[in-house]
């Protein structure tokens, strides 16, 4: 009997047991009722199928209930929780039955909110300026963001693609950091961007890495996070120098206001003098002072750029009117695109272009301005037809007081590029290719 039960599930044992009671109970009184050999076997015959009959009636919802929790925990194991439990008798299976719903209710809350996690995870990780590479145990990539995609220079998704197809997308300098397996500091001398927004074919950037290796899946991969700091340390460097700047501005204000007010009582006091150098004294005196004045104004417009105040730039309007104080030509078409910026600054960075591009030793008519319409924004191209710049001074042109002319205060540019990321942009320098001599500064403006 033992290893007849053995191999019987639990719901066809229950109604074993149930009409093997049935049974019992009916078997006294059928064989009372039977009047021969023949009658009580016909009788015990009935009762055995009444037994199974009423034995199905009553474990029917018993059984019923039992395929059900199979069911669901087969459900829980391939993750899905969305199934309940209608069974609800007061009895040892009700109870059971309910657990079972109360945890079906719970894990799929649970299934929820990591969902939504994942999809804000998911958000941030695409939308981050960092760039994200993760490679499986095999170098394999299972990860990346869009950043990644731009660093790489590809067009299509870096995910299955192998470490050593990676590397062909990208340089030389990204591969011999990713295999020295440390983190640190590289610096990327061609960087690329499919949506042309800038070219910084002549600008060498500095990149750091950071790594880490943990365990997905029981798996081992490896996180790659690539941060530009260029622009980091830009900015640390122009906020030094915007400080230097204010301690001088400071002090040369302290002595000019007295200054100029002592020349200017020296002038009432001798006017009654017959003395004519007196008045060529006091003439190159208060040329220095306004020269000075103008100078820390210069100066004080750097270090104390306001806030842009945003509107739509009509660009046609804008090229017009800063026409009139610099010549220039248009190159193409302008695009009906849209520019939140400040009029103002905005006048003010292609004044100081143009007249770089005028000092340059070009012609009027060589000198251009083009309006390109980007996926994200407008780009802003000043061009001339000078002799460029060189690898060194290219390098410090951006840096506050750095000028090559003798005449110069080195803040043309550097303003300009205030002004850019003030705005969320940036600008670029490159010489002009395809044999042309020339510069050209290329401003990106976000829409």
């Amino acid at each position: 009997m033992k290893s007849l039960t053995a191999n019987l599930s639990t719901r066809h044992k229950l109604q074993l047991a149930t009409m093997l009671s049935v049974v019992l109970a009916l078997v006294p009184v059928l064989l009372v009722l039977g009047a021969s050999s023949t009658l009580s076997l016909i009788s015990f015959s009935l009762a055995i199928v009444l037994a199974w009959f009423v034995s199905s009636l009553i474990t029917q919802p018993v059984n019923s209930g039992i395929k059900a929790l199979e069911t669901g925990l087969l459900n829980f194991k391939d993750g899905e929780f969305s199934s309940l439990l209608a069974y609800s008798e007061d009895d040892e299976l009700g109870r059971l039955c309910h657990t079972y719903n109360q945890t079906a209710e719970q894990l799929r809350q649970e299934k929820q909110w990591i969902y939504q996690r994942e999809l804000m995870l998911d958000k941030v990780l695409q939308s981050s300026p960092q760039a994200l590479v993760l490679i499986d145990s095999n170098d394999y990539v299972v990860f990346s963001n869009h950043s990644a995609k731009l660093l790489f220079n590809s067009e299509q998704k870096l995910e299955g693609l192998t470490r050593n197809e990676l590397y062909a997308f990208g340089s030389e300098q990204i591969q011999n950091a990713m295999e020295a397996g440390r983190d640190g500091l590289f610096h990327l001398k061609h960087a690329h961007s499919n949506d042309s927004q800038l070219k910084h074919d002549d600008e060498a950037q500095t990149w750091h890495l950071s790594t880490g290796q943990f365990l997905l899946n029981n798996h081992s991969h490896r996180l790659y996070i690539f941060k530009q700091l260029t622009r980091e340390l830009s900015r640390q460097e122009v906020a030094v120098w915007k400080k230097v700047i204010r301690i001088i501005s400071h002090e040369l204000n302290n002595s000019l206001g007295p200054m100029s007010s002592m020349l200017h009582s020296g002038k009432i006091l001798t006017q009654n003098l017959d003395e004519p150098r007196l008045g060529r004294v006091f003439s190159t005196m208060q040329e220095r002072i306004n020269h000075l004045n103008e100078f820390v104004q210069g100066y004080g417009k750097f270090a104390k750029l306001p806030q842009p105040k945003l509107e739509v730039i009509d660009w046609s309007s804008l090229l017009n009117s800063v026409k009139q104080e610099w010549a220039f030509s248009i190159e193409g078409d302008i695009p009906n695109v849209e520019c939140l910026a400040d009029r103002v600054q905005l006048e003010q960075l292609l004044i100081n272009l143009l007249k770089n591009a005028h000092e340059s030793g070009s012609e009027a008519e060589q000198i251009k301005v083009k309006i390109e319409a980007k996926s994200q924004g407008a780009l802003l191209s000043v061009s001339d037809a000078g002799k460029g710049m060189s690898e060194a001074v290219m390098a410090n042109a951006l840096v506050p007081f750095y000028s090559t002319k003798a005449s110069g205060s080195g803040l043309g540019l550097a303003l300009c590029r205030e002004i850019a990321e003030a705005h969320h942009g940036q600008l670029s320098l490159h010489n002009r290719g395809d044999g042309k001599t020339g510069l050209v500064v290329q401003v990106f403006f976000p829409s």
